[in-house]
């Protein structure tokens, strides 16, 4: 029974009109819907679109609500590249190099083909060929970012992409602008699909160049660069075809922005592990609910992917709880549990941008052991979502 304060609103969350009114004056979501069928279009309309359709109408309501007050909402990406024309492509420099420059400058020097130019169609292209697997070709531009905005308030890179399928290497560099050689640079690998997709880069990826230098400082950095190598790409990366070459790549870029830092979740997701669904359900089943969290994780909203393993309807906090990632869990858990846990991820920090895996505590068989799990029975008494999610990774 729900108590008397809880407005109650009846709609569809497939349809974005009936979102709308129930977030409106909401600060935190808990996203539990699930079709009821496996129809494909149930499926989607509710696992997958019913997501998406959640988090615009929540961070609309925030932006909306930010206008009123003549400000910005914290729900908002920061826009740093928009690529739909020529003068879009304005400060960004396309550069060669090689890692073997003392032992084969020629060979480098007649072997790179690339280009970062406006399509047809509007995103901008950057293409090429690199003949020497010592090479490499990159694209690059010093930022300017709106007046009072710097990086440190956010919490990563968004980028839609497109193209073969090949993985890149994402630079930042900081230090004085007037003096080159006090900079210092760091490098998180981004790899991309063949066809369109969004790819999150938190900057706690990020890496310094040289060992020695301190973490990454968002607030420092002036220079962004993508650069492609064919020594990293393995020749099952890509389509089919002459593309399959690793020194041939396609990058379509659409967008960069940088996500909205916090310390809290926004949207919980209860999304579900496979197990106990029938075999020749299941693949329908976990193909929309992926697309679900997929699009949650690149809405740019703090957000909780918790995949219970099958429900069971019985008092919760009765039984030691295993907390995982990697899709390996197979026991089941008290609803009761895992509301326990949705609400107290809302308001746990170490839950922000995390997903993961629970279920009851079990012992495997024996040769069938998995690693270390992290397991803690539930009690109201104390906060056992902290310790068993600090050791998990995050944007996962």
């Amino acid at each position: 029974m729900l108590p008397r304060s809880v407005d109650i609103v009846v709609g569809d969350v497939g349809d974005p009109s009936s979102v709308q009114a129930a977030v409106s004056g909401c600060n935190k979501v808990i996203y539990c819907a699930t079709a009821r069928s496996t129809i494909t279009g149930d499926l989607n309309r509710v696992d997958n679109q019913g997501v998406r359709n959640v988090a615009k109408a929540f961070q609309d309501y925030y932006n909306q609500l930010a206008q009123s007050r003549a400000g910005k909402s914290s729900k908002s990406k920061l826009l740093i590249a928009k690529f739909k024309s020529a003068k879009s492509l304005q400060g960004w420099e396309v550069r060669q190099g090689s890692y073997f420059q003392d032992i084969y400058p020629s060979r480098f020097d007649e072997g790179t083909d690339a280009s970062f130019e406006i399509s047809e169609n509007g995103p901008a292209v950057f293409s090429g060929f690199v003949f020497t697997r010592g090479g490499y070709v990159e694209v690059s531009k010093r930022l300017s970012l709106p007046l009072g905005s710097t990086l440190d308030r956010y919490d990563g890179l968004l980028l839609s992409v497109g193209g073969n399928g090949r993985s890149y290497v994402i630079i930042l560099e900081t230090g004085p602008l007037a003096d080159t050689s006090q900079s210092k640079k760091y490098f998180a690998r981004m790899n991309t699909k063949v066809g369109f997709c969004r790819v999150r880069v938190p900057f706690s990826d990020f890496r310094p160049v040289n060992p020695q230098d301190p973490p990454l400082d968002p607030f420092l950095v002036h220079t962004l660069t993508i650069r492609f190598e064919p020594k990293k790409q393995r020749p099952g990366d890509s389509s089919q075809g002459a593309a399959s070459d690793p020194r041939n790549f396609q990058l379509i870029m659409e967008f960069i922005k940088a996500l909205p830092t916090g310390q809290e979740t926004d949207i919980v997701l209860v999304s579900c592990t496979g197990s106990g669904i029938e075999p020749n359900r299941r693949e329908q089943v976990l193909k929309a609910k992926k697309a679900g969290e997929d699009a949650l994780r690149r809405s740019g909203l703090g957000y909780t992917i918790v995949r219970p393993g099958p429900l069971q309807e019985e008092p919760g906090g009765q039984r030691a709880l295993i907390f995982d990632q990697g899709n390996r869990i197979s026991q089941g858990i008290s609803c009761a549990d895992v509301a326990d846990i949705c609400v107290k991820a809302i308001h746990d920090s170490t839950a922000r941008n995390k997903s993961f895996d629970v279920c009851y505590e079990h012992v495997s068989n024996q040769g069938d052991e998995l690693y270390e799990l992290v397991a803690h029975l539930p009690d109201k008494a104390n906060n056992y979502l902290t310790p068993a999610l600090s050791v998990l990774e995050k944007n996962t």
